[in-house]
């Protein structure tokens, strides 16, 4: 059946590219997007590709008018898809970039969520919160901390949801993409330098590099992000499946092994 769909962060990347496909396989979808700018660019496209069922406005998590008007749209899936990312040494970035980092990723979209998910109990809504999470919500790599200390809380946010939520016919999934190419890792990494002073920080510049460039400068770190999104629009509108998914199949393994090595690691 097609269903109702809202999704964050759709002004680019995995989201834009799921918010299309999900309303080509004729679901009526609203795209939000953090600015003005990134609603008529989108627009510009939906029209360019002759698509009727999606809508597109402005969604800045930050904005608490946004918010509320948000919440008074008609759908009965949410998508969390937005965020941000900050690169850098956990043990030297700046508390107010951490700060910031779960403001967008944690806080904002509990916000939001707690909204929704208020209104569909009220009205008796089944509805469905999808967490778009991420490989990092599940290991934790040097020089990437604080944003994957948001996905991680994401993902005890997402448990503790699915129990307490069960008794109202309200589903909760999470999706944990790999390593895409969409542009985000690489500008996540690139943040830090704005900070990063050889002169003030005890982690060089040189050595940030170092260990960011062995993490994500190589193939099968630039995934093609097509294959995601299409695991996505499979995912997101069905009643039935998996809480979580990690894919693809690779990031899994990789997951695993990173599981095993945790347990054997020594101090």
């Amino acid at each position: 059946m097609p269903k109702k769909i809202l999704i964050t962060g759709a002004g680019s990347g995995l989201g834009a590219g799921a918010a299309i496909g999900l309303a080509k396989k004729g679901h009526t979808v609203i795209a939000t997007v953090e600015s003005w700018p990134q609603v008529t660019a989108l627009r510009n496209t939906i029209v360019e590709q002759g698509l009727t069922n999606i809508t597109v406005t402005k969604l800045n998590l930050l904005d608490r008018f946004d918010i509320a008007a948000a919440v008074k749209l008609d759908f009965d899936i949410l998508v969390n898809n937005a965020g941000i990312g900050e690169g850098g040494p956990i043990a030297e970035i700046p508390l107010e970039l951490v700060k910031a980092n779960f403001e967008v990723n944690v806080f904002a979209l509990l916000d939001l969520t707690q909204k929704v998910i208020r209104r569909w109990v009220k009205s008796k809504v089944k509805g469905k919160v999808v967490f778009i999470s991420s490989i990092l919500g599940v290991v934790s790599p040097g020089m990437l901390g604080s944003y994957s200390a948001t996905k991680h809380a994401l993902q005890a946010i997402s448990e503790a949801m699915q129990e307490e939520l069960r008794e109202f016919d309200i589903q909760v999934q999470t999706i944990n993409p790999g390593p895409y190419f969409t542009g985000f890792n690489e500008r996540m990494v690139e943040s830090a330098y704005r900070w990063l002073d050889d002169e003030v920080n005890f982690t060089s510049r040189a050595s940030y590099k170092a260990q960011t460039d062995a993490l994500i400068d190589k193939n099968e770190m630039r995934l093609d992000p097509n294959d995601m999104i299409a695991k996505m629009v499979e995912l997101i509108p069905e009643s039935t499946g998996p809480f979580r998914t990690i894919y693809p199949k690779e990031t899994a393994d990789w997951h695993a092994a990173a599981g095993v090595a945790m347990l054997s690691r020594t101090i």
